[in-house]
């Protein structure tokens, strides 16, 4: 089961686990859209693929509840 963390691990906006906009590689690295496209669509943790994290919402969400761990690290800034 995803993780759904809530921040954006370069410039820290919210990503909340019911909209779209965050975006995934496969260890769950999370970004806004503006920075995964400043990434070119590549984490810069492990250079994997940035895809569309889905939404969890409804009895989902409530029974799964998102992450509330922060992971906003400045360093996560990759070549961008």
């Amino acid at each position: 089961m995803l993780e759904m963390r809530p921040d954006c691990e370069r410039c820290g906006v919210d990503l909340p686990a019911d909209e779209g906009g965050a975006f995934i590689c496969s260890f769950e690295c999370t970004f806004c859209a503006d920075c995964a496209d400043a990434l070119d669509d590549r984490c810069p943790n492990c250079r994997g693929e940035l895809l569309d994290r889905p939404a969890r919402v409804d009895d989902a969400l409530r029974d799964h509840p998102a992450s509330t761990e922060r992971r906003y690290s400045p360093r996560a800034r990759g070549n961008g």
